[in-house]
């Protein structure tokens, strides 16, 4: 089963349980990429909804990091319930210690040596982080790394 097909059976299933906030989410999923395949006029594939999906989770943590400072401590919680209602889709996370390991491979197989460099490992950490790790935690340490 494909990941909009999964998507969309998770909604009916909202709809069946009359489960509002998650009805919500996936909505604004689906909308989202409803609105990609339209403007692009092409069908999407499961790393293209992953894409819509992690941009639509990295809106609502930035969006949930606002409320705080805002002191609307109510808008933040409707915004963590979102993220947490779309991280069902995600891959599971690797742990720092996997990043960690990651990133080390990757530094070694390009022969990065400074900050120069960096563009080089992250098109290697790229392909194999996507979706499975923060990739700015993921630029940070790679920074880390190569400043040592």
């Amino acid at each position: 089963m494909s990941l909009k097909e999964q998507i969309l059976a998770d909604m009916k299933t909202a709809m069946r349980e009359k489960n509002a906030s998650q009805l919500e989410s996936i909505r604004m999923l689906r909308a989202a990429i409803q609105r990609k395949e339209v403007d692009d006029r092409v069908a999407l594939s499961d790393d293209d909804v992953m894409a819509i999906l992690q941009k639509q989770i990295k809106q609502s943590q930035d969006a949930i990091s606002q409320f705080k400072a805002g002191d609307r401590a109510d808008l933040a919680e409707k915004e963590q319930t979102h993220v947490d209602n779309l991280m069902v889709y995600m891959p599971e996370q690797l742990s720092d210690e996997e990043v960690d390991a990651a990133i080390a491979a990757a530094i070694s197989s390009t022969g990065a040596e400074s900050m120069k460099d960096m563009g080089k490992v992250m098109g290697v950490l790229k392909a194999q982080l996507q979706g499975k790790a923060d990739m700015g935690k993921v630029s940070g340490m790679i920074r880390a790394k190569l400043n040592a």
